[in-house]
């Protein structure tokens, strides 16, 4: 099992918004949104369902970011 250094702060990403050009925020993992158990599961089995073909296997974790003005959404993948 490998690590998201975004999930466990190791690194920091500063994204521009590619609609109005403000930062975005992290949001976290996308898998967290899922249901309302999601965030407890396993990161791993969760990666197998989360509708994306190499998640698990490319060693990628899906991460939510959202522009606070225009409340565009983007998922961008952390290679762990």
């Amino acid at each position: 099992m490998s690590i998201c250094p975004i999930c466990n702060g190791l690194r920091e990403m500063y994204l521009l918004c590619t609609h109005c050009g403000e930062q975005m925020l992290d949001s976290g993992r996308l898998i967290d949104f899922y249901d309302d158990y999601s965030p407890y599961m396993e990161i791993d089995l969760m990666k197998m369902e989360d509708g994306f073909p190499d998640t698990n296997s490319g060693q990628k974790c899906p991460h939510l970011y959202t522009c606070p003005s225009c409340h565009n959404d983007d998922v961008i993948f952390i290679k762990e």
